[in-house]
């Protein structure tokens, strides 16, 4: 119930402008309500027939149109003019949607035939002299420009490992 209903239900007992006080309504608000209820009626009516010619074309497609087609379809019947947004807006009230196909993109198609990538270091970072195996790791290093904060940016590099360092000292 909106807050002019509830006026219209008690101003006999509590007066208009006393009711209207109270729930922050503006008098010309309830006065504009209540010259208009024909009008809304005369609305909910045609919305009423509308629903069920949006619901008989809907049906006709086997639950597969939205609101562009079946304002389409609308159109081509005949009768009064449809909006697409008001067709949407009619179909969401009554709980009616259209079939939405998902298409799914492969941004990276994998073969699984190919071969993988050896596994040269066979996971042994270890080595005999410097300069022969390296690891590779990610530094993060900040982007800044006027003192303000940015994101951390992520440099890769290839350094030599911790043991070979210590074997060639």
């Amino acid at each position: 119930m909106n807050h002019c209903q509830f006026v219209e239900d008690h101003q006999r007992r509590h007066g208009v402008k006393r009711l209207c006080d109270i729930l922050g309504l503006s008098r010309s608000s309830f006065y504009y309500w209540r010259r208009t209820a024909a009008a809304r009626i005369a609305r909910q009516t045609a919305e009423a027939g509308l629903a069920a010619r949006i619901r008989k074309a809907h049906q006709d497609s086997d639950s597969t149109y939205g609101a562009p087609r079946i304002t389409a379809e609308l159109r081509d019947e005949g009768g009064p003019a449809v909006n697409h947004k008001r067709a949407a807006r009619i179909m969401r009230s009554i709980g009616l949607e259209e079939v939405r196909l998902r298409h799914r993109h492969r941004t990276t198609t994998a073969n699984q035939a190919a071969a993988k990538a050896p596994d040269l270091t066979g996971r042994d970072f270890t080595a005999s002299k410097m300069n022969t195996r390296y690891a590779r790791y990610n530094t993060p290093r900040r982007h800044s420009r006027l003192g303000q904060r940015s994101p951390i940016a992520y440099e890769n590099d290839l350094r030599p490992t911790a043991t070979t360092l210590a074997q060639a000292a």
